[in-house]
């Protein structure tokens, strides 16, 4: 039992408080990093299907213009649209942030939404960021408290992200704690999004954030105008735990408000691929390095996992798209092994059409293993068994892969991979980014958020 008889009320009058000078140095440089990575994830999928569609229909059933900002078609549309169009693209590439024992993108729900808000009343960098971190928070924590059940049928991402997206808004628009009460009410009533979608390729990962951000957003904008929601939505009778969850935590909604800044634990992305398979990616990369390997020398690799990678990534076998591919265990260990790097050109130019790649998917298998899935999802651990063409046997263990706070990316890495996802849609030019990665930097003492590109 939590120690608070109503653990949902105290956090959103947490995150209704919550204050720009109340943030920690640290937490507000992070912000800033997490948001530059966010964007830069979106500015990548310039281009990509099913992008394009998804501005299409932005450009039909939205207003010609408005205050906020379509970041990869640079077009104004209202904050609705805007914030629509941002989750999706920027949850395409497999480049977006992730927080580990929530198991939860935070970006691509709490930026989108965040920033058209921002943009929709002319707030300051500093609220952004305070919004954004309040996102991030409350985000956080009503994903541990779903626990590791919820993400077996539904995408946290997308049901989560909903609330989170609610609850940035909503400190963007003011609300008095009752009101944001009202805000998460309306945005549980709304979450949604299943895994299902892995096992026919299709393309609802971006309609889940998409909706979440836009869902989110409305949740809050109702609020403001007097639209009431449940009170109890997250440990109610017939609440989320209740409809989607066998071992809900009440204790975690409001746990450490206040100490724990949760999203100085949130990891970026190295590999461009579903964060499940970056430890086994980072320990067979390990290995080959260590032992001077090539993939011909391989004659296979198990990857020792955790549930829920077996879940996910199992349903994957042979890849029939690119972002398929990215849910391939196999495929992403393959272009480890043969290309040295699972980045978005070795996935657009590889994946599904270099016979080397495929040959090295069909020597991958993954098993559960007990100590990795006991650390999971608080740590995720790699671990990988490489066996040669010659009979040696080699073992890889990765206890932080590349991007965990422990193993993180610097400011002038994240600066690099701005660069390097702009370039590969085409999104912005070098000059430009490097104008947006210095702009970023000072968000914190930006009077206007104002137009990003």
């Amino acid at each position: 039992m939590t120690d608070s008889p109503n653990p949902g009320a105290a956090l959103c009058e947490f995150v209704a408080t919550l204050r720009p000078e109340d943030l920690p140095a640290a937490v507000v440089a992070r912000t800033e990093e997490l948001f530059l990575d966010w964007v830069a994830s979106a500015l990548a999928a310039k281009g990509l299907h099913p992008i394009p569609q998804f501005e299409a229909f932005a450009r039909a059933m939205g207003p010609a213009d408005g205050r906020a900002e379509i970041l990869v078609s640079r077009t104004r549309s209202s904050a609705w649209f805007a914030a629509w169009v941002n989750a999706a693209s920027s949850h395409l590439v497999e480049q977006d942030d992730l927080h580990n024992s929530s198991v939860l993108h935070p970006a691509t729900v709490v930026f989108p939404s965040a920033l058209a808000a921002a943009q929709d009343v002319g707030a300051s960098g500093a609220e952004l960021i305070a919004a954004s971190v309040a996102g991030y928070e409350a985000g956080i924590r009503i994903g541990e408290f779903l626990g590791r059940s919820h993400y077996r049928v539904f995408h946290t991402t997308a049901t989560v992200g909903t609330l989170a997206a609610a609850v940035a808004v909503g400190r963007l628009l003011k609300l008095t704690p009752a009101q944001m009460v009202n805000a998460l009410g309306s945005a549980g009533t709304q979450a949604a999004g299943l895994w299902e979608f892995l096992r026919d390729a299709a393309d609802s990962k971006q309609l889940h954030t998409a909706h979440a951000a836009g869902s989110g957003l409305a949740a809050a904008y109702l609020a403001r105008d007097g639209v009431t929601g449940a009170q109890r939505i997250l440990d109610g009778a017939k609440g989320l735990a209740a409809g989607m969850s066998s071992d809900a935590d009440a204790r975690r909604i409001d746990a450490d408000l206040g100490s724990r800044w949760a999203l100085l634990e949130t990891s970026f992305k190295f590999h461009a691929s579903c964060r499940h398979t970056h430890p086994a990616a980072d320990a067979l990369l390990a290995v080959m390095q260590c032992e001077q390997l090539g993939p011909g020398d391989v004659a296979s690799v198990v990857a020792r996992v955790h549930t829920d990678a077996i879940e996910v990534l199992g349903v994957v076998d042979v890849p029939q798209t690119v972002h398929q591919a990215k849910f391939s265990m196999g495929t992403v260990l393959g272009l480890i092994a043969v290309h040295g790097k699972a980045g978005l050109v070795e996935f657009r130019d590889h994946a599904l059409t270099d016979p080397a790649v495929a040959a090295f998917r069909d020597k991958v298998r993954m098993v559960l293993d007990e100590a990795v899935d006991a650390a999971y999802p608080r740590r995720w651990l790699g671990r990988v068994e490489v066996t040669t063409h010659a009979g040696a046997r080699f073992e890889g263990a990765i206890d932080e892969p590349k991007g965990d706070p422990g193993n993180t990316l610097s400011r002038a890495e994240l600066a690099d991979k701005a660069q390097r996802l702009a370039a590969f849609s085409g999104a912005a030019s070098a000059v430009e980014v490097d104008a947006l990665v210095e702009r970023v930097w000072a968000l914190h003492a930006a009077p206007d958020v104002g137009t990003l590109l």
